[in-house]
């Protein structure tokens, strides 16, 4: 069997492999970023520009990178416990933009749930995303972003006024409370950054 092609082994690592490894040690990055990065060095390798990607592309076109949803989701096993973060970004064909997640060490599932807005809202504003439509399954966070519920809890206060401060940055934003069932690529990477410390 011959040998694979450098350029398309470094293609093949930037579409499918996880990379959280890699991540973690570069804090900072996303996963995406290091995607990016690896396609940018299988395109120098090759000297020919790199086939279509099965995903979403690298860099957003313009007309997809006005309006995304915006999955978020924490998770506290044992609640203060192991904690993670998680949100994934989807644009208006359904297609992934981002999946993102972190590992947050011992935390409450309350704050795990506003890590998970922060990180995706602040790659919405980094990709200059103009609409946001944000779906989470925590009725407190939805709520209290509404201005529906007060936020009492001295450690959640500062994440909310990152996340109200945040979303000032965009043109429009939509808050929407979804059932669990409904929200379980950002559940999975909530669990993802525990599993895996990403």
């Amino acid at each position: 069997m011959a040998p694979p092609d450098l350029a398309d082994l470094l293609r093949y690592i930037a579409r499918e492999e996880p990379l959280t490894g890699t991540v973690r040690a570069f804090p900072g990055f996303t996963r995406e970023d290091v995607g990016r990065l690896l396609e940018a060095a299988a395109t120098k390798l090759s000297e020919r520009p790199p086939p279509a990607p099965a995903q979403a592309p690298p860099a957003l076109p313009e007309s997809s990178a006005t309006r995304l949803k915006l999955f978020s989701d924490g998770a506290a096993r044992g609640n203060p416990g192991p904690a993670g973060a998680g949100a994934v970004l989807v644009d208006g064909d359904g297609r992934v933009v981002a999946r993102l997640g972190r590992f947050l060490g011992v935390q409450t599932n309350n704050y795990a749930e506003y890590m998970g807005l922060l990180l995706g809202l602040e790659h919405a504003r980094h990709l200059k995303v103009r609409e946001l439509e944000v779906l989470a399954d925590s009725e407190l966070l939805i709520r209290q972003l509404q201005g529906r519920y007060q936020v009492k809890s001295p450690t959640l206060r500062p994440l909310y006024e990152e996340a109200t401060g945040l979303l000032k940055h965009f043109d429009r934003v939509k808050l929407v409370h979804v059932p669990r069932e409904k929200n379980k690529a950002a559940d999975e990477m909530s669990s993802r950054a525990i599993d895996e410390r990403m």
